[in-house]
C-alpha cells in the first residue's frame, strides 16, 4: 500500500502490493493528522469498492483515489472531502454502482453520520 502526500490538503492511495509506505512530494510536507484521516477514507473505499469489484467480476488493475479537503471553521475542523475513485477501464454503466459501493465504506459512513467522540485521561499503569 502506498499513500503519497500530493499536498497539504490532498492525498494519493496506490493499494499496490507490499509494506505500507507514506511519501511526500517534498521533504517539507509532514503527514498531518488531517492526512491521516484522509488517508483512512482512502483506505477504506478502495478495500469495500474493491470488495464489490472482486464479487462482480469487474477487474480493479490501476485503482487508485485521491482525497481532498477543505476546512470549515467554528469549530477548525475538517469540512469536506472531495473523493477521486481513478479506475481505468471501468465500463460507463459500472460508475454509478461503484460510487454507490464507495459510499457503503465505514469510515465514509461516519463522516456522513454526527460521530460521537469520549474522552478520558488514565493516571495509572498502562494495560
Amino acid at each position: 500500500m502506498k499513500i503519497t502526500l500530493l499536498a497539504e490538503d490532498r492525498i494519493r492511495f496506490d493499494p499496490v502490493p507490499g509494506p505500507l509506505s507514506v511519501e511526500a512530494e517534498s521533504a517539507e510536507m509532514s503527514y498531518s493528522p488531517f492526512h491521516m484521516l484522509a488517508s483512512g477514507l482512502a483506505v477504506c473505499v478502495i478495500s469495500t469498492v474493491s470488495s464489490w469489484a472482486n464479487n462482480a467480476g469487474i477487474p480493479t488493475a490501476g485503482l487508485a483515489a485521491e482525497v481532498s479537503w477543505e476546512f470549515a471553521d467554528k469549530p477548525h475542523r475538517v469540512g469536506r472531502f472531495h473523493l477521486v475513485l481513478e479506475w481505468p477501464g471501468l465500463a460507463e454503466e459500472r460508475r454509478a454502482t461503484a460510487i454507490r459501493a464507495a459510499g457503503l465504506c465505514p469510515a465514509h459512513k461516519s463522516f456522513e453520520l454526527p460521530t460521537e467522540v469520549h474522552t478520558e485521561i488514565r493516571t495509572g499503569a498502562a494495560v
